[in-house]
């Protein structure tokens, strides 16, 4: 048992220093706050005044785009290419087992673009709405602000193939998480500040089951109390048949439509839905996070501070190829003919 702890420790402290590696290497992306001053200087508003709208109709729609920025920037960057529809030559991101069923809000987007179209036509990419449209989402239900630099460019490709590798999964260990982020160029703080983002929005059944039935379910609520009756909560929700997949509850279930730190809470209770949340705070090799989970709880204005560098930091993972081959689509789930 020691022996393995030790071989555990190991690769978490292999991960971290890959991870000092690749931020000192790390180079920025030439984007910046005035790109589009001269080309579309109403670019902000046109975004603020649809997600407005779409969040007022239904504040989940802000959950909803806030995941579908995160699933962008993790497959070849903050490039658009989670929008693009499947086409004869064209193999899109949507139908990929970790994101098909899970990602909504295209419509959202679609209308942004329009009515982008209408007041600046061709001068403002797909990649762009979807970033300032994350950060006006979070903004609308509660949270912080950040100012967006701007200057992304769409990609002509897709990758189908790496939404599986660079995905965090709801059953997946801390390790696991951490090294997808890793890759990115993010920090274990900054995993645990954008975790935060959950919350707000919901969980399917089939995200959650594994931790309710499966390997998870057996140290779920020893010596916690609550646990064990929020355990008998999702049950209901989450039966074992299959049928009940789509079922859903809120990540957070004290305030799931609005942007707070009670996420933080929650998992501190040991009421995290999903297996990869909660190990944030409960897994054994979770010192470092678990100390970052317990300082958001009690400072809320520091979690908004780290979400805002990290929502910064996320947006900046650029395709290189696409300010080589890259465009702005006309329409964001086709690439232009």
């Amino acid at each position: 048992m020691a022996s393995d702890l030790n071989s555990k420790g190991l690769i978490l402290a292999l991960v971290v220093s890959f991870l000092c590696l690749s931020m000192f290497n790390a180079s920025e992306p030439p984007l910046t706050l005035d790109y589009y001053k001269s080309t579309c200087p109403e670019v902000l508003d046109i975004v603020r005044k649809e997600m407005e709208c779409a969040v007022l109709s239904d504040p989940r729609n802000a959950a909803l785009i806030l995941r579908l920025h995160f699933h962008d920037c993790f497959v070849q960057g903050c490039d658009g290419s989670v929008l693009l529809d499947d086409t004869y030559t064209l193999r899109g991101e949507k139908k990929a087992p970790n994101n098909k069923n899970a990602l909504k809000g295209f419509r959202i987007i679609d209308r942004i673009k329009n009515r982008m179209e209408s007041e600046c036509p061709g001068i403002v990419s797909c990649a762009d709405i979807l970033t300032v449209a994350a950060r006006d989402a979070v903004l609308l239900v509660g949270g912080p602000y950040w100012d967006v630099p701007l200057g992304r460019k769409d990609s002509k490709t897709a990758g189908y193939e790496l939404v599986e590798s660079n995905i965090p999964t709801a059953d997946e260990g801390i390790l696991p998480i951490i090294s997808k982020f890793v890759y990115q160029g993010l920090s274990v703080t900054d995993m645990v500040a954008l975790s935060g983002a959950h919350t707000i929005g919901m969980a399917r059944c089939t995200n959650f089951r594994n931790r309710i039935y499966g390997d998870f379910a057996a140290t779920a609520g020893i010596g916690n109390p609550v646990s064990r009756q929020y355990l008998k909560k999702l049950k209901s929700i989450c039966p074992p048949i299959k049928g009940s997949d789509n079922n859903e509850t809120a990540m957070d279930n004290v305030t799931p439509d609005l942007f707070d730190n009670s996420y933080y809470h929650v998992l501190m209770r040991g009421e995290g839905v999903m297996n990869s949340d909660q190990e944030l705070y409960s897994s054994f090799l979770a010192v470092q996070t678990k100390k970052l989970v317990a300082k958001y709880a009690e400072n809320p204005i520091a979690f908004f501070e780290q979400f805002s560098e990290s929502m910064v930091r996320l947006g900046n993972i650029t395709n290189p190829e696409t300010y080589e081959n890259g465009e702005v689509r006309r329409n964001c789930r086709f690439v232009n003919t």
